[in-house]
């Protein structure tokens, strides 16, 4: 069919001057969908930058909170204390909630991330959903890589909150911790080392000494990551300090290239260090650990330290992990004299003690240990009376004659001397140092996994009877004790009243016998009777005459079980069940 010549020609005009129609009315659509884009970016810019360098995690710092205590808090509403009581923290787009705490103490940790320009840290006091008092610290005025302890009060109402506050892991180079910048200063050093010289040993007694930590890097560490990588960063205690290096992403042979300090107050304290990988959402997992005590360190001697698994027993998982260091202690004897004899510091956080079957075997095992060798001093003391060696024994005879005629109080700390001599002695002769000195060879696993594999593969009879064994020993030990306890109360108490009155009439004789004789002829006596038994009476038992006489006095146990009953037995039916005694009735 033949279309007409005009309609021909008209149609694809019209058809033309549509789609262009359509093309501009899609693309002025577009237009105003990304206007609409660009404001919603430009409104939301500064949650969309914090967003990507949180993502990114380009940070400047790491903010270490430890929240201790408060203290003069305001009183409810009803007047009473506040019981619910816990804090909000914000630091720029990152905000942490506290635990509800009804005593005023929290001991609670734990990380923000710092950006230059945001320094303002805001914390907020609550009860239940009452808000109380608000609090801002600038973050700005504090030094870094040292931990500050902080009283801050709350505006809005009465109290302080006591922080430990730590501003650490600092990623720009030209930061003071950094050992690339680092150039030692000879003159600093000389101050240093005449702060704590003898000559000012009184000036300030609670600065025991400073530590110097350069932390180069580690090798060999475990992968962490999907990728068989690891973002591995560092962390130092020293007592409630702690400071940590800046992270270093995907690699197993971090390079951190850090300088800390620490403020030593005693110097018998550890330091702790502590490798993690960093996971989103502020989650870490272990690496390796290591502890060095003060006391030990070689200052300045650069060296390689093998890190260890959380029991700090066996190496680390890896590929033999190592951590490179280079410590540096200056400390004044004197100074360190004075807070030795002073109450030790208190860690205020402490991993939570959770009932392990290894680890209650492995203290039993120390406990008895140590039973046994007061057990065996006591053999061999009891083999001298028994004249079991006739060399031993007749030396020991003498000493004690020459330590009851000539001993006074000051014999006392001279034997503990001697002690202290032979086990020196033994060290110099057999060449024992301090890195093996009290080591002692107990079985240890690696860590949980091992733990859960090993328990797996024994039988649930074996299992058992380790238990069984073991609590079998305690369940004595614990009783016998207790039944000593009790037998020592019940002679004062009158449960055995003839017994009592022996103990007065005994006690009466040696009030006498000690206000006429002097103790060292008591004490010479009673060595001679126990040297003489065996030669004179060679078939009497060997006894200690007080344990024997508590032996006769009943514990409590015992004093229950010579209790009479009635004769009635229908009075013992009633008050075993007294429900049925009141239906019969």
């Amino acid at each position: 069919m033949d279309w007409p010549g005009p309609i021909y020609r008209v149609a694809p005009r019209m058809l033309l001057k549509r789609l262009r129609q359509q093309r501009s009315e899609i693309c002025e659509q577009l237009e105003l969908g990304c206007e609409e884009l660009k404001e919603h970016f430009q409104r939301n810019s500064k949650l969309a930058e914090s967003s990507k360098r949180l993502k990114s995690q380009i940070w400047s710092s790491v903010v270490t909170i430890l929240l201790v205590k408060a203290k003069d808090l305001p009183l409810a509403e009803d007047g009473g204390k506040l019981i619910d009581i816990h804090l909000k923290f914000r630091l720029g787009n990152e905000k942490y909630k506290s635990k509800t705490s009804w005593t005023e103490r929290w001991l609670e940790q734990f990380d923000l991330h710092l950006f230059d320009e945001d320094q303002n840290l805001e914390l907020a006091l609550w009860n239940r959903n009452t808000l109380y008092g608000k609090a801002n610290i600038d973050l700005s005025v504090f030094q870094r890589e040292t931990t500050h302890g902080i009283w801050k009060p709350l505006e809005d109402c009465s109290g302080e909150i006591f922080l430990m506050l730590t501003i650490s892991g600092t990623t720009a180079l030209e930061t003071i911790s950094d050992l690339k910048a680092f150039k030692e200063d000879p003159r600093e050093t000389q101050l240093i080392r005449d702060r704590y010289s003898f000559l000012r040993s009184l000036q300030n007694l609670r600065d025991v000494g400073h530590l110097t930590v350069k932390v180069f890097g580690a090798t060999g560490l475990a992968a962490a990551d999907i990728g068989g990588k690891s973002d591995p960063f560092c962390v130092l205690e020293l007592g409630n300090a702690r400071l940590q290096t800046q992270t270093e992403y995907k690699t197993l042979t971090p390079n951190w290239n850090k300088i800390f300090t620490f403020n030593i107050k005693d110097i018998t304290q550890v330091l702790e260090i502590t490798v993690y990988d960093e996971d989103r959402d502020h989650r870490v997992e272990f690496l390796g650990k290591l502890v060095i005590p003060l006391l030990r360190i070689k200052s300045g001697v650069k060296r390689w330290y093998t890190l260890k698994d959380k029991n700090l027993c066996v190496r680390a998982k890896g590929n033999s992990p190592q951590i490179q260091l280079e410590l540096t202690v200056v400390w004044n004897e004197v100074r360190a004299v004075c807070r030795a004899l002073q109450p030790k510091e208190e860690k205020l956080i402490q991993q939570e003690a959770k009932f392990k079957r290894q680890l209650f075997l492995r203290n039993v095992n120390r406990l008895k240990e140590i039973i046994m060798d007061i057990l065996e001093a006591a053999r061999y003391v009891q083999s001298c009376f028994e004249w079991e060696s006739p060399v031993r024994s007749g030396i020991a005879f003498v000493l004690w004659i020459v330590g009851c005629v000539y001993g006074d109080l000051e014999t006392v700390p001279l034997v503990l001397l001697l002690i202290i001599l032979k086990k020196w002695l033994i060290r110099l002769i057999t060449g024992t140092t301090d890195a093996n000195a009290g080591h002692y060879d107990y079985e240890y696993d690696e860590d949980d996994d091992d733990d859960k594999e090993k328990e797996e593969k024994k039988s649930i009879k074996e299992r058992l009877q380790a238990i069984q064994e073991v609590s079998q020993t305690v369940q004595n030990t614990i009783g016998y004790l207790a039944s000593l306890g009790e037998s020592t109360i019940n002679t004062f108490n009158f449960s055995v009243p003839e017994l009592t009155w022996l103990a007065v009439v005994l006690l009466l004789g040696a009030i006498l016998v000690l206000h006429f004789v002097p103790l060292r002829w008591l004490l010479l006596f009673w060595g001679f009777m126990k040297f003489s038994r065996r030669l004179l009476r060679p078939n009497t038992i060997p006894n200690n005459e007080l344990l024997d006489f508590l032996s006769r006095v009943p514990d409590n146990e015992e004093i229950n079980q010579f209790r009479e009953l009635p004769p009635s037995a229908t009075t013992d039916l009633a008050r075993s069940n007294p429900k049925k005694k009141l239906k019969g009735s």
